[in-house]
């Protein structure tokens, strides 16, 4: 009988320590809250990404969540200093165009103050591609995505992150392998190999599909999927988002951690 009880109070204390997400997969970490989130959502640019389905993709898991969601499809959003001041997370989906140095001023300044900053595909990492702080400030830059829209596989680099614990490798289909140009001193929590198959000179190149970084105080976070709204049926996919977008809105409120982790030998 002891031996019994013994038993039921370790699968119990296993139990209370494990969370099981709505995609099925385990976790020991539990995903922050984003209840009472401000959350600010600024879309437009290249029609191709379809920015506005983005949105509309989006929005009734944040609403689930108990964010609270502000919308637009202005960049001039960056100016309002009390708007960004209260904003906890800029979820952004741009792709390419202009920005004003008065409009990136305003979107440097409150991430750098802790605001976090997130997104997908080019809506974040191929945005505004002549401004050199905002680059520095997302940690890459779309390149090329050979073979176009093609079946690739994500290999998940970081199997001990709350964002990417409890997830294998998996697949997706029919969408952009992203080949990306990166900060080398992101987390980078994912990755895809290049085949050659399109560009042999590429061929083995193994490039960052999920990364989360900080500029200031704010967190910033980054997945390259995306293309088009079905790429989050994938539940591997949908996860990443929803965890990353999550830990992006904790800057104001968690300790910073220290993600740089340097590839290359130091001297030391």
């Amino acid at each position: 009988m002891k031996v019994m009880l013994k038993t039921i109070r370790f699968t119990l204390l296993i139990a209370s320590c494990l969370v099981i997400s709505e995609s099925g997969f385990a976790q020991t970490h539990k995903v922050p809250s984003l209840k009472g989130k401000n959350v600010l959502i600024v879309y437009g640019g290249w029609k191709g990404h379809n920015p506005q389905a983005f949105v509309e993709r989006i929005t009734p898991w944040l609403k689930s969540e108990g964010a609270i969601i502000t919308t637009s499809e202005s960049l001039d959003s960056y100016t309002d200093e009390k708007l960004m001041a209260e904003t906890d997370l800029v979820i952004q989906s741009w792709t390419m165009g202009k920005i004003s140095k008065e409009q990136v001023k305003g979107l440097l300044k409150a991430v750098k103050n802790g605001t976090g900053l997130a997104g997908c595909h080019g809506g974040i990492g191929d945005s505004f591609r002549d401004q050199s702080e905002y680059l520095f400030m997302v940690g890459g830059q779309w390149a090329a995505h050979p073979g176009g829209k093609i079946n690739y596989e994500v290999n998940i680099c970081d199997t001990e992150d709350p964002i990417t614990e409890g997830l294998s490798d998996f697949k997706v289909d029919n969408t952009e392998q992203y080949y990306m140009l990166v900060d080398p001193n992101s987390k980078v929590l994912a990755t895809t190999t290049f085949s050659g198959e399109h560009d042999s000179w590429i061929e083995g190149a193994v490039i960052p599909v999920v990364w989360k970084k900080y500029y200031g105080k704010g967190r910033v976070y980054n997945l390259s999927i995306g293309h088009e709204p079905k790429d989050f049926d994938n539940p591997s996919v949908w996860t990443l988002l929803k965890r990353g977008f999550a830990w992006a809105a904790e800057s104001k409120y968690q300790a910073k951690e220290n993600l740089i982790s340097p590839v290359y030998k130091s001297k030391d």
